[in-house]
């Protein structure tokens, strides 16, 4: 008897609770139907019903490997149920009233959630990241294992793959999809709202691939990335990022953009990422903005670029006719204040400097050119700090001067017709045969992997100079600027986009042998104006195309000892005025193209990342190990 009447006792309370959703919902639906004011209808759905079911959950709680997977799966919480409902689905507009303070305040905690962290690391981890990208192989990987660690791996298999691969398989998505598979993409279950670690504004990403595995924008194809309902607490999507397209009809001023919705060749509808969308602007939730950038020198299967230009928020959305005839969404993204310059806007102003239509700060010009015509484009030199020209008062070497004895005088005759069958083909080319039977470099000049010694094709060979393995013997391609620095005295950046991998210059001055160096630091006179190549070469320098952390058979590249220094105490070129940095964004590379002495080779700078106009150039220039102790603790780099 008594198992009866809880049983009826259940039903009963069963029942109540299903009349309780029955009237939750009719109320919700009358207030949409006659179109109350917002600030009422929160008030009633607030005081009547939300918040007697409102959940909490801390950040341990999202943490905690106890709780469903579903909400685990998000790295930071989703605000509790909205403040406001939508009264109206084809317009609305941020709430001001005092409940939405509350939100705010909440939502600054939810961003700051993200942040945490060292900085510098997780810019490392990307880095890295990156890097790995366009190394991974297509096939054949073993099974295994932070920002810019990632950025690297996937550069690494994109490489890889250009290397090994001719068709027309999209290489980017092959790489991450192996990426994902050995789980080296940064959060791959995991949806971060506001900023991404170690990911800084003026990112600039040549697919959307890239964006993918640091975590940045996980959609391929989809202009607007958001978390999926169930990862938050209140069954709401959470837009957190948006990629603003170029060439459409949408509104993009810098500091405000009018952005269309997602869907597709029909009316649109409020679910999704437009439903994502409007949840941000109710909760004052900051959404990410990537710009879609058309830009010259980049790969013609991309055409554009990808710059991250930092948080803005959702402060209206409302529906249109669009081009195509439909019904789209459209939404209202105003910046945050207090960031630092769009990256896109930087992209922008370099594209006018240099068709002519920006005028520079002229008066802080130094010179147009210090090389004075011995590079393919001047180098200019700008000091807007005093009235230091210490660069001026070299002579500009555009290449290293080598002793004579380095220099071949004549070649045997093997040599000699292997020479004239080279060819843009690997058959047949002796560089490429020296190279282990294929071409260091891709189609468009991109440096494939770091190797131990690069030979290019030389002054013996038939080939012309635009062949694919002369990268380094054109010279400047583009335009650098020597500046004053408070921090490093002098600096390099670059005035065009430098895509990574990419040749930048070469680190020249008068070689010396270690009887030369020997002679000439014994008054220490000329000690702070020599460097040893030999520090260039250490971790860094292994880093791109690094496979080890997915390929247990992958060889780092060892490299020669190098028994010369580089006197620059008279000669020199801009590669001298390149600062120090622990994570450099170029690197050196040893090359051999005019001579087969491998004890001497040149010393090539490569972009190791995508460097933005107006970044600054910087390199790891390590440890002395090259020459005696007694040497190493004398040679300096001059910067």
């Amino acid at each position: 008897m008594l198992d009866f009447l809880t049983f009826i006792q259940h039903l009963i309370f069963l029942f109540s609770l299903f009349i309780y959703h029955l009237i939750n919902q009719s109320i919700i639906y009358l207030f949409d139907f006659f179109h109350f004011s917002d600030r009422f209808s929160v008030w009633c759905i607030k005081n009547i019903f939300i918040a007697k079911n409102t959940r909490k959950y801390s950040n341990s709680d999202m943490y905690s490997p106890n709780l469903n997977p579903s909400i685990s799966r998000t790295i930071v919480p989703a605000p509790n149920e909205p403040q406001n409902y939508y009264n109206n689905p084809l317009a609305g507009e941020a709430s001001s009233s005092k409940s939405k303070q509350n939100l705010k305040d909440e939502n600054k905690e939810l961003v700051s959630t993200a942040m945490d962290g060292d900085h510098r690391q997780c810019r490392e981890t990307v880095r890295r990241t990156r890097l790995i990208l366009n190394s991974i192989p297509k096939s054949g990987l073993p099974e295994e294992e932070n920002n810019r660690k990632v950025m690297k791996v996937l550069k690494a298999l994109m490489n890889k793959l250009k290397e090994v691969n001719n068709s027309r398989i999209r290489n980017d998505l092959t790489a991450a999809t192996s990426m994902n598979d050995h789980r080296l993409c940064l959060y791959h279950d995991k949806k971060i709202i506001g900023p991404v670690p170690g990911v800084c504004i003026g990112d600039v990403f040549l697919y959307r691939t890239e964006m993918c595995v640091i975590g940045l924008h996980g959609q391929p194809q989809a202009g607007i990335d958001y978390s999926h309902p169930s990862m938050s607490t209140n069954g709401k999507p959470v837009a957190t990022s948006v990629i603003v397209p170029c060439g459409s009809d949408d509104v993009d001023q810098d500091d405000f953009v009018i952005n269309s919705g997602q869907g597709d060749k029909k009316d649109q509808k409020l679910q999704g990422g437009n439903l994502a969308m409007v949840t941000n602007m109710q909760y004052e939730i900051d959404v990410r903005v990537i710009r879609g950038v058309e830009y010259d020198g980049v790969p013609a299967t991309t055409s554009k670029v990808f710059v991250y230009d930092g948080l803005y928020k959702i402060t209206k959305y409302w529906w249109e006719n669009g081009e195509s005839g439909f019904r789209v969404y459209k939404f209202l993204l105003s910046r945050v204040k207090g960031q630092p310059k769009i990256g896109s806007m930087i992209l922008e102003e370099a594209r006018m400097l240099k068709i002519g239509q920006l005028c520079s700060n002229s008066m802080y010009v130094i010179s147009h050119d210090i090389s004075n015509g011995k590079e393919n484009i001047g180098v200019s030199l700008y000091n807007d700090i005093d009235n230091d020209q210490y660069p001026m008062q070299f002579e500009y070497l555009p290449k290293a001067a080598f002793p004579q004895f380095v220099l071949p005088q004549s070649m045997t005759t093997r040599e000699s017709r292997r020479a004239k069958e080279c060819s843009e083909s690997v058959d047949g080319c002796i560089s490429s045969i020296k190279n282990g039977n294929t071409f260091p470099y891709s189609k468009s000049g991109i440096l494939l992997k770091g190797r131990s010694l690069i030979y290019e094709c030389g002054p013996f060979c038939s080939c012309p100079l635009y062949c694919r393995n002369r990268v380094t013997q054109k010279g400047l391609e583009h335009r650098l600027e020597v500046f004053r620095s408070n921090e490093t005295s002098w600096g390099v950046r670059s005035l065009d986009l430098i895509l990574a991998g990419e040749f930048i210059c070469e680190f020249t001055g008068l070689v010396l042998t270690r009887q030369q160096v020997e002679i000439l630091t014994m008054d220490g006179e000329h000690n702070s104006l020599m460097i040893d190549p030999s520090r260039f070469f250490n971790s860094r320098t292994q880093e791109w195309g690094d496979l080890s952390r997915i390929d247990a058979n992958h060889v780092p590249p060892s490299y020669p000892p190098l028994d010369f220094a580089l006197d620059i105490s008279m000669m020199r070129n801009v590669a001298s005025y390149i600062s120090h940095s622990p994570t450099p964004n170029v690197f050196v590379q040893l090359v051999l193209f005019d001579h087969d002495n491998w004890r001497f080779p040149h010393l090539m700078v490569f972009a190791m990342e995508n460097i933005l106009p107006m970044g600054e150039l910087s390199l790891d220039h390590g440890k002395d190990a090259g020459l005696d102790e007694k040497l190493t603790g004398k040679l300096a780099i001059c910067n």
